[in-house]
């Protein structure tokens, strides 16, 4: 065995938690990952079990240990990642009261709607950067509060599905200023939980835990989940950061300018800037990787789930013939896309098909296609489908740039980027060089490479230019950027003229709904 040193990035996920086992000079010794499922127990549920997450947090460090045969004395460190937005209740003894309430969750819906209109909720995003909707654990809170009084009362803490597992490992609450920062509840310049926005939550300051930077590091681990993991006691675990914050450091989006453009069944676009910012109109959240870069941007709920509705429930034949023929059935829809003209001959699409966060925060906000012709066929309302989806990403982009100004490259992620197709639109669209970065591990390696600058190991977070390359380039094609720059103010006109209709179809759909029930 060398001497080589290693490093552990877990990044816990809405469907699956994947550690990676890393050389410390960044190349992959070893991963693994765990799935496990979301329940919908009811109408605008979205929860898991947050034992099964902690097992599989315990599983993957412990499957990445057994692979490599790694000796515990190797390992530098453990660092995470964490999907945003969950809340958990606990209570004094750490037992659960609540499943983890996902982003997803929808069913504090009424609570972001009164927080925006009658609590001060724009204020209160100002100072905290988490958009009001009803993926905020603020508005989940409004609603455990108010509708799940006897949960509430007897509740000793409020976390999120990151603490739960911390609490566990080191009998600690503790959380990070970037899962924090995505809370609407802490004050971004303070560093310091929002005392109007607890008031309106119903909660204390002593409800939630103990506010730490994403560097700090936690030793003493448990001594049986130790044993299990095949790690020391003594084994530091730095807590880390979100998986958006640590995306953007995964595939080195972290410089002045350098964008990055994540599409898996949601997407993302994020910019990394060096103070908090937010939006007078409350059109992207801020949220902290370190205490001196922050990073802005939008998700939507509206990504690669768009492909796959059309390979569902419009491409029988095509994925027929995919699977005769042993090929991916996306290449042929992409395929049949490439015979339409940019811009679809004027067909445009809304995405929307499970509401929208960025930049609309419209849960009600529903999807359609627009200008459609006799003239158009199949082939058309694929294509137009793929370009709605970077269409509603390119709107946020805009919004960003008005605070940061244009944006000099996009490093882009995600399924997506296993089409050229999709990759060259991209760069039409928004008119930018797209890099794909080789990292395909891009929230571990993040938290890896942070756990390297709170260890003292590396000096900067800018070491990570040296940990990867590039897969793919793509340059915008003067000809296709000329029409998409006539139809994109078509798109975002018709994008926001709806808000009032979205609800009124939004409220006879789930009428329908609960009558065929």
């Amino acid at each position: 065995m060398t001497d080589t040193r290693y490093m552990i990035g877990v990044d816990i996920g809405t469907t699956s938690t994947k550690a990676v086992l890393f050389e410390e000079n960044g190349n992959i010794a070893a991963q693994h990952h765990v799935g496990y499922p979301l329940h919908t127990p009811e109408p605008d549920a979205a929860e898991q079990d947050p034992e099964d997450i902690f097992n599989a947090v315990v599983t993957t460090v412990q499957e990445v240990m057994k692979q490599s045969g790694v000796p515990a004395e190797h390992v530098l460190f453990v660092s995470f990642s964490s999907a945003m937005h969950s809340v958990l209740a606990v209570d004094k003894n750490g037992k659960p009261l609540t499943a983890s309430i996902t982003w997803a969750d929808n069913r504090s819906a009424k609570w972001a709607e009164a927080l925006k209109h009658k609590y001060n909720g724009h204020d209160i995003y100002l100072r905290t950067g988490t958009p009001v909707h009803p993926m905020s654990p603020l508005t989940k809170l409004m609603w455990i509060t108010r509708d799940l009084p006897d949960v509430a009362a007897q509740t000793y803490k409020f976390i999120s599905i990151k603490e739960y597992v911390f609490a566990r490992l080191f009998q600690q609450y503790v959380v990070d200023h970037s899962i924090a920062s995505a809370t609407g509840l802490m004050n971004l310049q303070q560093l310091d939980w929002d005392e109007e926005a607890l008031r309106i939550a119903g909660i204390t300051k002593e409800q939630l835990s103990e506010l730490v930077p994403t560097t700090h590091v936690l030793q003493g681990l448990d001594k049986n989940y130790a044993h299990d993991m095949g790690l020391l006691e003594t084994t530091p675990f730095v807590i880390g950061a979100s998986d958006g914050v640590l995306s953007n450091l995964g595939v080195n989006a972290i410089k002045p300018g350098v964008v990055a453009v994540t599409i898996g069944t949601s997407g993302a676009i994020r910019t990394v800037v060096d103070q908090p910012l937010t939006d007078a109109k409350g059109r992207f959240f801020c949220y902290a990787l370190t205490e001196k870069q922050w990073v802005i941007g939008g998700p939507v709920n509206n990504g690669g789930i768009v492909f796959r509705w059309i390979r569902d429930e419009f491409a029988a034949s095509e994925v027929e013939t995919a699977k005769r023929l042993g090929i991916d059935p996306y290449h042929v829809l992409t395929q049949i896309a490439e015979q339409v003209r940019p811009g679809s001959d004027g067909l445009l699409f809304l995405p929307y098909l499970s509401g929208e966060r960025a930049p609309l925060w419209d849960p009600n906000a529903r999807g359609s296609f627009f200008g459609l012709s006799l003239r158009h066929k199949k082939e058309h309302m694929i294509r137009a489908a793929l370009e709605g989806v970077l269409f509603n990403l390119y709107t946020v982009m805009l919004a960003m740039e008005e605070v940061i100004g244009r944006p000099s490259v996009i490093h882009a992620t995600g399924g997506f980027a296993r089409s050229e197709l999709w990759r060259q639109l991209m760069a039409d669209i928004f008119d930018q060089e797209v890099i794909i970065p080789e990292s395909l591990e891009s929230s571990c390696l993040g938290a890896a490479i942070l756990g390297l600058y709170a260890l003292g190991r590396i000096d900067s977070l800018d070491a990570v230019s040296d940990m990867i390359g590039t897969t793919h380039q793509h340059k915008p094609v003067a000809e296709h950027v000329d029409i998409y720059r006539d139809l994109l103010p078509i798109y975002i006109r018709i994008s926001r003229k709806f808000e009032e209709e979205f609800k009124d179809i939004a409220e006879f759909q789930n009428k329908s709904l609960q009558a065929s029930n």
